[in-house]
């Protein structure tokens, strides 16, 4: 368990090319097999994950991106039985909404309550939290 976001953005460090997943933990997906796209009707070729590593791009710092990836997903863990868990594994192709679907699956740690609460701290100090590319005041001061 990651009680702590410093912890967590080490982690993340340490070991590039994680994924970060909502579900009901390791052992019930690998039983459940891999995930399905209820919509289409259709099972995906691995497990529907999230980058939680910077790309290499990304100019800010690796707790902005964390912080943010934790943030924008944190809705998938509402569910009494699912919470954020890390993992390591092998993308075999991207998902109806263009997430990685992973397969050789290799638990982390799960992510705990303070260090959720932690980067939700961080990323409301550090963004805009809200702020679209439809936002006016966005467009206005933006540079081409």
């Amino acid at each position: 368990m990651v009680d702590d976001f410093e912890e967590l953005v080490r982690l993340v460090e340490e070991r590039p090319g994680m994924y970060l997943r909502h579900s009901a933990g390791p052992a019930p997906d690998a039983e459940a097999g891999p995930s399905i796209d209820y919509e289409g009707e259709v099972r995906l070729p691995g497990l529907s994950a999230t980058t939680i590593s910077p790309e290499p791009w990304w100019p800010r710092s690796v707790a902005d991106w964390i912080a943010r990836r934790v943030c924008l997903y944190a809705e998938l863990g509402d569910e009494p039985e699912r919470f954020p868990w890390l993992l390591t594994g092998r993308m075999v192709g991207r998902g109806p909404d263009h997430e990685p679907l992973v397969v050789d699956v290799h638990p982390v740690a799960r992510i705990g309550e303070s260090a959720l609460t932690a980067a939700e701290q961080h990323y409301r100090r550090h963004f805009h939290v809200g702020r679209t590319s439809r936002s006016r005041a966005w467009q206005s001061n933006a540079s081409p």
